[in-house]
């Protein structure tokens, strides 16, 4: 059947998916601006998951500390489209009488480009780490940078520490604002939300065509022969240092641009936004959706970020029937752990993983069973491992090459 689509009907499904997103939010509208604002937030974790799937999933590189990413192109949109920076110093004040404010076409650039810095500041002392030593490190990256935007509110004030960064600027192009609805024919209003929506869904189809051109370019194979085996992958000649650094740096700048968009679309950040459990909901996202696999980790961003929305309403009534002896934000949790547990259970690579992953050698009868390994012979003698050869002897000529 998945062949049949994937063949025949390539197109007419990427033509009805494409008609089934644009519609999305306008049906969503009619129900309340909420349920759309739920969509923006799964569309920017989708943002957040692509990009630690070029770490994670095509990498192997376990990044805990991903959220920092997230946090540095927020305050780096926040301080360029806010009032603080014009309020603290005078210096900036008198250089910009009429304030900052940052265009999209400026912004993109640059949370892109500082974020991959800081990716490659991350990734440069940890190259000989893996495992669980490199989640550890990059797990205190992300905490210190938490705490920096925590602390530097002294002696100079840059990022406002605990209390946030507020009046952030919403997202223009050409005058044409973002945060407020606009009419359409006259009659019919598009709300912020929905025009968000369609801002985020271009970056994500944007990501998504540069993340599968990655994935099948000698990059992305290099990257996946590090996952697989980093010896092996440096012996024939790989450069692991050079691809390490562009992955952590690839991935870095997805999460310095989705920052970005998150601190426009709320119009406020703060230190509490960026905490370890955001990191660990990342990384849940794409090994719960499939790790690896694109459709997959889609899958598992949209369905981690917008699940806790929907239990609300779930957990509310169930608050209600026990006299509020149970908080709902504790059901909340629980639902959303009891179904990571069960899928993991059931589905251990992911809800969609990857083709190529696990598949199994059929041998030449066309049996769906692994294919033996080869005997060999020596002296009349059927040999199932090659070290059982004599050296030297008939099973195979004695050679320099293995």
């Amino acid at each position: 059947m998945m062949d049949f689509i994937n063949k025949q009907n390539k197109y007419l499904v990427f033509f009805v998916a494409g008609a089934a997103l644009l519609i999305l939010p306008l049906l969503l509208q009619t129900q309340g601006n909420a349920w759309v604002r739920i969509v923006d937030i799964a569309l920017l974790y989708v943002l957040l998951s692509l990009g630690l799937n070029i770490v994670v999933g095509y990498a192997g590189l376990l990044d805990l500390g991903y959220v920092a990413f997230f946090a540095i192109g927020a305050y780096m949109y926040a301080l360029l489209a806010s009032p603080h920076l014009t309020d603290t110093f005078p210096a900036i004040k008198a250089m910009f009488p009429g304030g900052l404010h940052v265009s999209l076409f400026a912004v993109i650039p640059m949370a892109l480009v500082l974020a991959a810095l800081f990716g490659v500041l991350l990734g440069a002392p940890t190259l000989r780490l893996r495992g669980d030593y490199l989640a550890i490190v990059t797990l205190g990256f992300g905490e210190i940078i938490r705490v920096f935007l925590n602390t530097l509110d002294h002696p100079v004030n840059i990022t406002n520490g605990p209390k946030g960064l507020d009046a952030i600027d919403p997202v223009g192009i050409l005058g044409f604002s973002f945060g407020k609805p606009h009419k359409l024919f006259g009659e019919y209003t598009i709300s912020s939300v929905t025009l968000y929506y369609y801002l985020f869904l271009i970056l994500v189809i944007f990501t998504v065509i540069i993340s599968h051109r990655l994935q099948l370019s000698r990059v992305g194979r290099a990257w996946m022969a590090i996952r697989e085996d980093e010896i092996a992958a440096k012996a024939m000649g790989i450069n692991t240092r050079n691809m390490k650094l562009l992955a952590f740096g690839m991935g870095a700048s997805f999460g310095g641009v989705s920052g970005a968009m998150f601190a426009s679309f709320q119009n406020f950040v703060s230190p509490e936004s960026f905490s370890l459990m955001e990191s660990v909901m990342i990384v849940a996202m794409v090994v719960l959706g499939g790790i690896g696999h694109l459709p997959g980790v889609i899958l598992g961003a949209v369905l981690l970020s917008a699940l806790p929305e929907v239990l609300r309403y779930v957990a509310g009534p169930l608050q209600e029937m026990t006299g509020g002896r149970l908080d709902s934000s504790i059901l909340r949790q629980l639902f959303i752990a009891l179904a990571m547990i069960v899928i993991m259970l059931v589905r251990p690579r992911g809800l969609w993983p990857s083709p190529e992953h696990g598949k199994v050698r059929k041998n030449g009868n066309g049996g769906g069973g692994a294919a033996p390994p080869p005997a060999h012979h020596h002296a009349g003698v059927i040999l199932d491992n090659p070290a059982d050869e004599v050296p030297g002897g008939p099973g195979r000529p004695m050679s320099i090459n293995p």
